[in-house]
């Protein structure tokens, strides 16, 4: 595990505009940067980097994020992975060290507590969308208030009536 001191110190080191800069030809526009996404093909740059804020946007296909978000998406490396290549680039020395027994309980059981919210997040929302009461109240009560679908859908939304114990 890489201590948390040595994660922001690996942050706040990387550069965005020299980490995309290694993979993609950016140029000034503004107080950006734009240049053609490595992402998905286009023809004209809709990928823009912000030295600024210390972030990287595509809007032609939605991806953003920081230096290590895009080391991530573009070499497909685990955020572990990413970080020490990023360390490497910017000559930070990594010391990992073990998970003590405590650290490997808490870690355990936030991933249990995941995947147990993980499945009632997705009963809920197969309950809201092929259920008629579902549909009625629930999905009604979203679109009501003014909610798309996609956003419906984006988010995980669901429906359960308080009346049931089913679950």
């Amino acid at each position: 595990m890489i201590p948390r001191n040595k994660i922001d110190e690996i942050i706040s080191a990387s550069r965005i505009e020299e980490v995309v800069g290694e993979f993609v030809t950016l140029r000034k526009r503004g107080v950006n940067l734009i240049g053609l996404c490595p992402f998905h093909n286009e023809r004209t740059p809709s990928f823009t980097v912000s030295s600024v804020k210390g972030i990287f946007k595509c809007f032609g296909c939605g991806k953003a994020g920081n230096s290590v978000n895009f080391v991530m998406e573009h070499l497909k490396l685990p955020y572990p992975d990413a970080l020490k290549w990023l360390a490497n680039k910017y000559n930070i020395e990594v010391e990992e060290r073990e998970l003590t027994i405590e650290e490997k309980e808490q870690f355990t059981e936030r991933e249990s507590m995941l995947i147990v919210m993980k499945y009632a997040q997705r009963y809920f929302e197969d309950l809201m969308h092929n259920s008629d009461e579902g549909k009625s109240i629930g999905l009604g009560y979203f679109k009501e208030r003014g909610l798309r679908e996609d956003i419906i859908t984006k988010f995980g939304l669901g429906y359960h009536s308080l009346e049931k114990n089913s679950f």
